[in-house]
């Protein structure tokens, strides 16, 4: 805990009263069906844009913001993150999730009529300041709803709510891009927020509504300031790695006088040194989350350009990891499993970084194209090991009042690994031509392909950083922490 959570107020929550059954049992079941419902719209979002966006970003001629489509939805939701723990923390979660899923809804509206990847960039900003309220109101309706007992289920509930759309996704985003267009994929996912709002919003207000212990807790508007900081910052430093000119320097060095005093004001203290117990949590929220989404945003395009294939295949190429990450989730969720977790943690990182290494190897014209399906596959598998993990985790080192912060820290952690490994990955990639495939219009007809090079400097590294996480999953044990969370 930092020393600026120590100044919130300490107000102990109501507790759930214990219950017989599961999270889908008669005392939870309309509130897990309505949440996961939200998580189900979260997950179709990122496994439709993800196969529409290189079309997007070549017809809007935009290649070279290609990264930047990505990572403006993680910067935003930055600041989206910290506002939702202090708004929840003050007046529930119920509040922070509507607006959220308004934001969320009209992000998709803006890019999906945008005209030049800028505007597009701008309302993947939008979406993405309404992504980060929805996911820390959902961590705060957790903590408050559920018995401490049915949290694992509950997050490995949230990972097989990607499954149906890691399938259906990419299949049906790709169908739509190559016979109505691309726009019609961002603007036809708004239409899933009635399924949210007609059923989380009821449930939340009868279970985990109104301000912890019925008493309002004032906005720490140094910690408001603090994440302003660290959105601008982390803004400024993706500009500057994508323009990749000298003077880009100036814009890149105030984001990093803005960044680093609103990081390490914002997640708790020695993070960075892998500190024992809820430290150590969170920098592996970040390592783990954004070696994988820096190099999975990249394997579309790469099975796009070099090798030819259709939006559609690409994006179906990922489709199986949706299943073996909720087949990884469900696994950490097993009561037995529980002494073994930080072995569980390791093992998932090592797997993750094998993906991230092997992906490339499709370069070569001789390997066929499915095994990059197979290794996210094993990769994913990984991942649901450790986020399921570190979620559970996470709400066990926290007290029940900082249930809010500690969970915006998570997040801003696993958002700011993803701007800041995005942004050095674009840069690398349009450092070495990635830019060239902007040529042509026909995605499909694999023409312009950057050298591929352009792609194993984006691979490669961020395999290395994944192996860094499994010695960070090491130190995750807050029995042995010197100082508890």
């Amino acid at each position: 805990m930092s020393a600026l959570e120590r100044r919130l107020p300490r107000i102990s929550p109501p507790r759930p009263a214990p219950s017989p059954g599961g999270v889908l049992g008669p005392a939870y079941r309309t509130l897990s069906v309505g949440i996961i419902s939200v998580v189900f719209l979260i997950a179709f979002e990122a496994t439709a844009v993800g196969t529409a966006m290189p079309v997007a970003a070549r017809e809007l001629d935009g290649i070279g913001l290609y990264a930047f489509g990505f990572s403006a939805y993680f910067t935003t939701s930055l600041f989206g993150m910290v506002l939702s723990g202090q708004w929840a923390d003050r007046q529930g979660p119920l509040r922070p999730l509507t607006v959220g899923i308004g934001a969320f809804a009209a992000g998709l509206v803006c890019s999906g009529t945008a005209q030049v990847m800028g505007v597009f960039v701008v309302g993947r900003a939008v979406q993405g300041f309404g992504g980060g309220l929805v996911i820390v109101a959902l961590y705060v309706v957790v903590s408050r709803a559920y018995e401490e007992r049915l949290r694992p289920a509950i997050m490995a509930a949230f990972a097989a709510s990607w499954v149906v759309p890691s399938i259906v996704g990419p299949l049906a985003s790709g169908t739509v891009t190559e016979h109505l267009g691309w726009r019609w994929v961002f603007l036809g996912i708004p239409v899933l927020v009635v399924v949210p709002l007609c059923v989380a919003l009821p449930a939340i207000r009868r279970t985990a509504s109104g301000p912890v212990g019925g008493e309002p807790v004032a906005f720490d508007r140094r910690r408001i300031r603090l994440a302003f900081g660290i959105s601008l910052g982390a803004g400024l430093l993706q500009y500057a790695a994508q323009d990749l000119e000298w003077w880009s320097l100036v814009p890149g060095a105030v984001g990093a006088a803005l960044l680093v005093p609103a990081v390490l004001g914002l997640l708790p203290r020695g993070t960075y040194r892998a500190r024992r117990g809820l430290p150590s949590v969170v920098l592996l929220r970040g390592v783990a989350a954004g070696s994988f989404i820096a190099a999975e945003s990249f394997v579309p395009l790469m099975l796009v350009t070099q090798r030819g294939l259709s939006p559609t295949m690409a994006g179906f190429s990922l489709a199986l990891g949706g299943v073996t990450w909720a087949g990884g989730s469900w696994v950490q969720s097993k009561g037995r499993m529980a002494p073994y977790r930080e072995r569980l943690m390791v093992a998932g990182m090592v797997m993750v970084a094998l993906a991230i290494a092997t992906a490339p190897a499709v370069l070569i014209a001789a390997v066929p194209v499915w095994t990059v399906a197979l290794s996210w596959a094993v990769g994913c598998l990984g991942m649901g090991l450790v986020i399921g993990s570190t979620s559970v985790l996470l709400l066990k080192l926290s007290a029940p009042r900082e249930a809010g912060a500690n969970s915006a820290a998570l997040q801003i952690s696993d958002a700011l690994a993803n701007v800041v490994l995005l942004a050095a990955g674009g840069a690398a990639f349009a450092a070495l031509g990635g830019g060239a495939v902007g040529a042509g219009h026909e995605v499909a007809a694999g023409g312009g392909a950057a050298h591929p090079a352009a792609f194993l400097v984006v691979f490669l590294p961020m395999a290395c950083v994944a192996l860094v996480g499994a010695w960070v999953s090491t130190r995750v044990d807050g029995e042995k922490a010197a100082v508890p969370a």
